[in-house]
């Protein structure tokens, strides 16, 4: 019997964006945790899409909603629908009393089964593998755990390394969501891929660099990568920059989803210190994506190397980035990148995560001052803005 756990913090997201729509799309890779979430809601109807006679109730829309006056509904792979999509319209612009939980593998736009008509009808979620928050919750507070274990909660929970199901998750992923909503061909090159991105993870990415071991063009690679990234299992850090001669301006960084694939793909079944370091860049990202649910976020480097790992946004605009470096031992801090990036972009403020950090405290390297946080205090003072 599965344990189902109170995600608070997921909860009363969910509770929030009911508040501004009606209907709510509960996003995310697969074994990430939605339908669990979703069955420990209150007073929520559960419908499995998935399910024959379950389609079968739902083939006459109007009529099915018709007797959900007031209810709160969850409907789970909703994509297995015929129409999904003209059910979801017709809840907005008729049942707006219901309120509606939609999940799948994968986002609406992936689907040729969705268009364009749920616009302004929806609001989004994007469930995230587990947040840092959570780790006691699921049963283990060490971060080595955290790091080499992965996100996904019954891989978390697991006390073995889960080689056997990091594989059997690859394979289910390229049958259950690459097949039924690409229906790409040639699995090896697709697999080799996403094998090769998980190993490099973190890295700029060159498309040329996978052709050859994936027997495939550029241009399919290119396709590749856009199918991970609308699936969720690979994040495109963009470059930040104002078209100045010195910086790199088109050459995303790209990061697997989660750090336990990412130790899977690199076959690290133990963790050594110099590993930390990169898994624990990655876990800040998933603490920002999750927290703050947003893509926005870029990084810095030049043609001589200097780099910044994250550069965050206020409000969009380019006058006053917040630099984001992330460490496992917050002394091993260089200022060197940071000074040469002020010099292009002196105002906005600047943050080293340390995993070492407890309570914030600052530094000042000739006229540029640093905040060492936890990542806790960060998403507090970035959702602030």
């Amino acid at each position: 019997m599965q344990i189902v756990k109170e995600r608070i913090f997921w909860k009363n997201q969910i509770e929030q964006a009911w508040k501004k729509r009606s209907i709510l799309w509960l996003s995310g890779v697969r074994r990430v945790g939605k339908t669990c979430l979703c069955r420990s809601l209150d007073n929520v109807d559960y419908y499995d899409c998935e399910l024959p006679s379950v389609r079968r109730q739902l083939d006459s829309a109007e009529l099915f909603l018709k007797n959900k006056n007031g209810a709160r509904l969850v409907l789970d792979e909703i994509h297995r629908l015929a129409n999904p999509s003209e059910l979801l319209k017709i809840a907005a612009d008729h049942f707006p009393d219901i309120k509606i939980i939609a999940t799948g593998s994968s986002t609406l736009g992936a689907s040729s089964k969705f268009g364009d008509t749920l616009t302004g009808r929806k609001i989004e979620l994007w469930l995230t593998p587990m947040l840092l928050s959570e780790s006691a919750l699921f049963g283990n507070k060490k971060i080595e755990h955290r790091l080499l274990n992965g996100g996904l909660p019954p891989f978390f929970m697991s006390k073995e390394f889960p080689e056997k199901e990091f594989l059997e998750w690859i394979d289910s992923y390229w049958a259950k969501d690459i097949q039924e909503l690409f229906r790409l061909e040639r699995r090896f090159s697709f697999q080799k891929f996403v094998e090769l991105l998980l190993t490099q993870s973190g890295n700029i990415f060159e498309a040329t660099r996978f052709t050859s071991p994936c027997e495939v063009s550029r241009t399919t690679i290119a396709n590749y990568l856009s199918v991970l990234e609308t699936t969720f299992v690979a994040h495109i850090v963009k470059p930040f920059n104002s078209h100045l001669p010195s910086e790199i301006i088109s050459a995303p960084k790209v990061y697997g989803f989660d750090t336990g694939m990412v130790c899977y793909a690199k076959s690290w079944h133990k963790l050594r210190t110099d590993d930390m370091g990169l898994l624990w860049e990655h876990c800040v990202l998933n603490e920002l994506h999750g927290n703050l649910q947003t893509r926005n976020i870029y990084y810095w480097r030049d043609k001589r190397l200097h780099e910044i790992d994250f550069i965050y946004l206020k409000n969009r605009n380019h006058k006053e980035p917040i630099t984001i470096e992330c460490k496992w031992n917050a002394d091993k801090f260089n200022p060197k990148s940071l000074h040469i990036f002020r010099k292009y972009y002196p105002k906005g403020e600047n943050f080293v995560v340390g995993y070492d950090v407890g309570e914030s405290y600052q530094k000042q390297y000739d006229d540029i001052v640093v905040t060492f946080i936890s990542i806790e205090e960060l998403v507090k003072l970035l959702q602030a803005y």
